[in-house]
């Protein structure tokens, strides 16, 4: 019982886990390589204002699906942890950086090439933070097979008395 009960835990942490990711990923990219917070201190016009949230709306929508495909690379890194029971948090933060970087390569700009990334800062931060955040949730148990504790020694039996 205690195998299924496991099973469950594990099927339900990892998404859990992959969408904190990725709103983490998604907040580094949009407060601080697209600095909205600054947008507070501007004296736009109402119609300028509306055209500012619907940028920002569409904007959200595609950095979501950045981060998406940058996880979708980081998935294998987490079936190789889920597999091997990888519970280290710089193996789950080195993932998420990786997968970040290959993330966006695979990205595809207007043009429809992929190409490097221009500032890959806040693409860095954006993997390191998305790693970070997923071993905080569901890296630091992973693993199916593995015990969460180390097992106990059974006690030692005394040595017959030497005749």
């Amino acid at each position: 019982m205690d195998s299924v009960f496991r099973l469950l835990l594990r099927l339900l942490l990892i998404p859990i886990g992959l969408l904190a990711a990725i709103l983490s990923g998604v907040a580094i990219i949009l407060f601080g390589q697209w600095r909205i917070g600054a947008l507070a201190d501007q004296n736009f016009t109402p119609e300028t204002w509306i055209a500012v949230m619907e940028a920002l709306f569409t904007g959200t929508f595609l950095v979501t699906f950045l981060v998406c495909v940058m996880w979708l690379v980081g998935l294998v890194g987490v079936l190789f942890a889920e597999t091997f029971a990888v519970r280290s948090w710089i193996f789950h933060v080195a993932n998420g950086a990786v997968s970040a970087f290959v993330g966006a390569w695979l990205f595809p700009t207007v043009s429809g090439e992929a190409s490097p990334p221009a500032d890959p800062f806040y693409i860095l931060a954006a993997g390191l933070a998305g790693g970070l955040v997923y071993w905080l949730v569901a890296g630091w148990s992973a693993g199916f097979w593995r015990p969460l504790r180390p097992a106990q020694a059974l006690p030692r039996t005394p040595a017959p008395p030497a005749a």
